[in-house]
């Protein structure tokens, strides 16, 4: 009798308390649900176990990454009506303990025991990060980095297409070419640290050395760009060594904590501040100062959450942290510019490009989808499904204003008090 479907809708409804906005398709091919729906492709009875097993996120991106769970429909349409039973409820904090204490709830787990049996938990996928050693310090960092930015050149080169730049695009409409709201990202940052010819940039967190080569050749700067990434920096190299700009561009692998040779005129931080981490940020803010000499400029490009009643309820993401950006941590706007002005910066300006970073996380789902296969075959389809899920869900998150991206422009004052900066500063528009 093939009523797997019926059954897990009618006992996952028991245990949420609500009606399930999706609808399900289980191994033995029976379906339930709202007509019409995205349909949850549960392939296996191992895809109950993993749910039993980790409640909430982290079971649900284990079934995915496995390939345990699929989506059959709108992927973005599908992770809006999930999102409201997982991240917006936030199950995980709960914890499993609490939600027993319902006896219908405990009825509904009996139910699900049946349905997937339950020998042994399954194994997490291959590609979940083994936690090991304290956060943020230089090894952990290092290995964090690594996880997240050595999965191949090719694969990014899939996802973020020729501009080869993994942080938020700057769009003049929703129409534009990616490549173009990149390059204008990059001049966009160039304009706000007033770049002219013969200046030292420091670009910490380089990537794959767009910025550096678009400052360098576009401004005339010489630049220093560092990164933890080996393949990173070996990409980086040799598209300094093409542009003709080994003169005037050095990329290093180095620690942004091991730099000693300012100072600066100027230090661009961009998407690289998630990695540092809440205890380390005052210590990242007044390196930062002390490498700028007084007048520099630091603009600091960063993803920002949305504050908390009790900051000390703060935890990390479950699926980001175990399969995309190990130890990455996301504080408040707020937070980062009371740190930035501790360490001695005056913050001059701040704008917002969270719709900016929706349509970017777009256009690189489609990029991975229109060449999935090949990515696949590059890193996995355990990556891919990863990265998949990774971006739609961040494309919605920045929709519907639960994550932002702020541009923080920022100047290390003289000792006199003076910024250096003209009486109307806004040049860049």
């Amino acid at each position: 009798m093939s009523d797997a479907a019926p059954r897990l809708k009618n006992l996952l409804e028991q245990l949420l308390g609500v009606p399930l906005p999706v609808r399900v398709r289980a191994w033995d091919g029976s379906q339930a649900g709202p007509p019409g729906a995205p349909v949850l492709v549960v392939r296996n009875r191992r895809a109950v176990r993993r749910l039993l097993f980790k409640p909430g996120e982290l079971g649900l991106a284990r079934a995915w990454v496995a390939g345990d769970l699929d989506i059959d429909g709108d992927l973005y349409t599908a992770l809006g009506l999930i999102s409201g039973l997982v991240w917006e409820r936030d199950e995980d904090a709960r914890g499993l303990s609490e939600v027993l204490r319902d006896p219908g709830a405990r009825a509904a787990v009996r139910g699900l025991v049946k349905l997937g049996g339950l020998p042994l938990p399954p194994a997490p996928p291959r590609e979940e990060v083994r936690r090991r050693g304290h956060l943020h310090t230089r090894r952990t960092d290092r290995r964090a980095v690594s996880h997240h930015y050595d999965v191949g050149n090719d694969f990014y080169e899939i996802v973020l297409g020729p501009s080869m730049v993994y942080s938020c695009a700057y769009w003049e409409s929703p129409g534009g070419t990616l490549e173009a709201a990149q390059r204008d990202k990059l001049e966009l940052v160039c304009r706000k640290l007033a770049l002219t010819p013969g200046q030292r940039l420091l670009d910490v967190g380089c990537g794959w050395g767009s910025m550096a080569v678009h400052a360098a050749r576009e401004h005339g700067v010489s630049v220093v760009g560092v990164t933890l990434s080996q393949e990173q920096a070996a990409y980086a190299r040799k598209r300094v060594a093409d542009e003709g700009l080994t003169d005037r561009v050095e990329i290093r692998v180095q620690d942004y904590r091991d730099i000693t040779d300012g100072p600066y005129d100027a230090i661009a931080s961009i998407g690289m501040a998630e990695h540092v981490g809440a205890e380390r940020y005052l210590e990242y803010a007044r390196d930062l100062y002390a490498l700028l000499r007084p007048g520099g400029r630091l603009l600091n490009h960063q993803i920002a959450r949305r504050p908390q009643r009790d900051e000390t309820t703060y935890r990390l993401d479950g699926f980001i942290d175990a399969y995309v950006f190990p130890d990455g941590e996301l504080a408040p706007l707020g937070t980062t510019v009371t740190q930035l002005e501790r360490a001695g910066l005056e913050v001059r300006d701040v704008e917002s490009i969270r719709e900016h970073y929706a349509l970017t996380l777009r256009r690189w789902v489609a990029n991975l989808a229109a060449d999935r296969p090949r990515a696949q075959r590059i890193a996995g389809p355990g990556r891919a499904r990863v990265w998949l899920l990774y971006m739609a869900a961040c494309a919605l998150a920045f929709e519907r204003n639960r994550i932002g991206v702020n541009q923080v422009l920022a100047v290390r004052p003289a000792e006199s008090g003076a910024s250096g900066l003209p009486l109307r500063a806004r040049t860049w528009n």
